[in-house]
């Protein structure tokens, strides 16, 4: 199939302009008037323009979000296809141009742009396609693009957040990491030398220290590489579903890890439910969709159960607490949300409030997560210091005696 540049006026005498996949010349003329436009320029499209219909992998957070908010700005005031147009050619990144070009031409061989973007592999994710679907059919796409926007971008900003809170932790527990073992691994050693030439009996503390520095010394490495190997284990088992489903039913039982991992879940289920509920999508579709994309297993399958007790007639706010997944301020306002009609308002309430309470215990945790690495590692590098120091005063007590 080869690819053609093309320039057409639409039923409004409006000029178009864009890529075009057809077998040949008269096939792509062929679907230019399918759609009502006259074809005024129509050539093959050079070979770099051509692999930019090719799709490439998965949009990311960050992409997606930007393309969302742009598009249901465009959407607004210029037709769906000038408007993806306009934001694929002027892409940065170049496998974001290739998915948002090859979205675009399946969109002027007139499929629908749910359907468009499914048809480029892995680029658009399964939930992200089905609310565009919802407001395709509801005829309320660009609102419903504003709120995939607003969703998307509150999303970022939680991830950004908590990027930007653990940049500091990790260097410094890098940082601390790497100054013990080079203080245990390279100082320690030489002191110990001058120590040994002194024929002396030494402090307990001393002994201690350097028994753990020769240990590190020796097998720093072999253990090093079978940590590596039992990390690439690991990865390679949780491959399993089975494994896989244990793992995540362990990190939810941890007592903070867990709760963390529950608590995000559920803001973004609930504003998941909330955009999609007002799209004008179904329930159980929408919590269908929702549950194959949930990362850990087990909430997953505790996602799937509520679809099972939903169908059986069950409310949402039982078939939720059945699950027992939820955080009890989303079971009240969602059943609040269900005996008033309002669902899809009380769930975006919730979500804001879980939002800013997981934002807030982050922020805390974070806080005392500092010091009390400083703290260790002030710890950890005194002890070193003190078997140090310990001996060279015992010495010196003994030549001044």
């Amino acid at each position: 199939m080869a690819s053609f540049d093309f320039v057409a006026l639409d039923v409004r005498g409006k000029e178009r302009q864009g890529l075009l996949e057809a077998d040949s010349e008269p096939d792509a003329r062929r679907l230019l008037e399918q759609r009502q436009w006259v074809p005024l320029q129509l050539v093959p499209a050079p070979r770099t323009a051509q692999r930019s219909l090719r799709p490439g992998r998965a949009l990311r957070s960050k992409d997606l979000t930007l393309f969302t908010r742009q598009l249901a700005t465009l959407a607004t005031v210029s037709p769906l296809e000038e408007a993806l147009f306009t934001i694929g050619s002027q892409a940065g990144r170049p496998d974001v141009r290739r998915a948002l070009l090859a979205t675009h031409a399946q969109l002027v061989e007139g499929q629908r742009l749910s359907e468009a973007m499914g048809r480029v592999p892995g680029a658009f994710p399964p939930l992200y396609r089905a609310m565009v679907a919802a407001g395709e059919g509801s005829g309320a796409l660009p609102v419903i693009l504003e709120r995939l926007a607003d969703m998307l971008e509150s999303h970022q900003q939680l991830r950004s957040k908590l990027t930007t809170a653990l940049v500091y932790p990790a260097a410094l527990a890098v940082t601390a990491t790497l100054v013990v073992v080079a203080l245990m691994t390279f100082v320690v050693p030489k002191v110990v030398d001058q120590f040994e030439s002194m024929g002396r009996v030494l402090p307990l503390l001393t002994r201690g220290v350097i028994a753990v520095s020769e240990f590190m010394v020796a097998w720093g490495l072999p253990l090093l590489g079978v940590a590596v190997a039992m990390a690439v284990a690991a990865l390679v088992a949780l491959r399993r579903p089975a494994a896989r489903l244990r793992a995540d039913r362990w990190l939810l039982g941890l007592p903070l890890v867990g709760k963390l991992v529950r608590d995000a879940h559920a803001s973004l289920f609930a504003r998941t439910l909330a955009t999609m509920v007002s799209s004008g999508m179904p329930l159980m579709e929408g919590l269908v969709v929702t549950a194959r994309t949930v990362q850990n297993r087990a909430l997953r399958a505790a996602t799937e159960g509520m679809v099972t007790a939903i169908r059986e007639g069950s409310s949402l706010s039982s078939a939720m607490r059945g699950a027992a997944i939820f955080p009890p301020t989303l079971l009240y306002m969602a059943a609040s949300g269900e005996e008033s009609g309002r669902l899809a308002p009380m769930l975006d309430r919730a979500a804001d409030y879980l939002d800013r309470e997981f934002s807030t215990f982050t922020s805390v945790a974070l806080s005392l997560l500092e010091p009390a690495i400083i703290i260790a590692l002030g710890g950890v590098i005194t002890l070193i210091v003190l078997s140090i120091l310990l001996p060279i005063l015992q010495f010196n007590s003994m030549v001044m005696a």
